[in-house]
């Protein structure tokens, strides 16, 4: 935890639900899921603007810089249970290097301000 090092990227990013991807430039996708009902995709707020993509949620997207392994056990529980504790929900996405963070765009400073105290 002590290595946790919590890192807010620049600009807002939103999610959104569409059924084919072929009209997203994939270099405006941070990432994206294939989910039953639909695909979803995460792009910065200005982008899904320019596409037109409908979007309800504007997230900040905080980094943890550690090297979490893919099989770690407890990592997530404890940043997003003081997450919780703070009144914060967040939406987590598990890169191979680091675990992402999405809170929303008012929680950002006390999102960076509770991760940073789980360090000790």
């Amino acid at each position: 935890m002590k290595n946790l090092n919590p890192l807010l990227n620049k600009g807002k990013y939103v999610y959104c639900t569409v059924d084919d991807i072929d009209e997203i430039p994939f270099s405006k996708i941070l990432f994206l899921f294939k989910e039953t009902e639909s695909i979803t995709v995460v792009v910065k707020k200005e982008d899904a603007e320019a596409l037109h993509l409908d979007f309800s949620y504007v997230a900040s997207w905080i980094t943890l810089e550690v090297h979490s392994s893919l099989s770690a056990v407890g990592l997530t529980a404890k940043f997003s249970q003081a997450l919780s504790e703070a009144g914060i929900s967040c939406n987590v996405v598990a890169a191979y290097f680091h675990d992402h963070i999405f809170v929303d765009e008012k929680d950002e400073v006390k999102a960076i301000e509770v991760l940073n105290a789980l360090k000790g």
